[in-house]
């Protein structure tokens, strides 16, 4: 399995936009569909297609190719760019949710740190886990700023 924090060398096109909101996605692999999607909406992907992911919090669609949508009731755990719920997680291997990450702030622990040791060990898997199938650091990282800010 290759190292999920780390930019495939092969480029992909990123002008997908989402068929719903028109907002720009990012491509993802099939690999995060195929272990994401409950049973039924596994049951339609096309492998051989193309799909991106759509970050827009106000939008229902999460994974999109050319011809089909996959909406939040179609993924199989709560996607964080799109449900804002304390018990959602912002890191998917390592089970830091938002709340997780609030009490660690709040007790001047450093996550970020923690979860970059463990991708630096090689123990993250979010291309399968993350449903934006790619590195959650970014996310905590921006989380936590936010946090940070909001008690300032």
């Amino acid at each position: 399995m290759d190292d999920c924090c780390v930019v495939p060398s092969t480029s992909r096109k990123n002008t997908l936009l989402c068929p719903e909101c028109k907002q720009q996605g990012k491509a993802v692999e099939v690999i995060t569909l195929k272990a994401l999607l409950i049973p039924s909406a596994l049951a339609t992907i096309a492998p051989q297609s193309s799909y991106g992911f759509c970050p827009n919090q106000s939008c229902e669609v999460v994974y999109f190719s050319d011809n089909q949508k996959f909406r939040k009731l179609d993924v199989k755990v709560p996607v964080f760019q799109k449900d804002d719920g304390a018990d959602v997680p912002v890191c998917y291997c390592f089970g830091w949710t938002r709340q997780r990450l609030g009490h660690a702030v709040q007790q001047k622990k450093q996550p970020s740190q923690q979860i970059t040791e463990h991708v630096q060990a090689n123990r993250c898997g979010c291309e399968v886990n993350n449903p934006q199938g790619s590195c959650c650091l970014g996310n905590v990282t921006a989380y936590v700023r936010s946090l940070s800010e909001d008690t300032i």
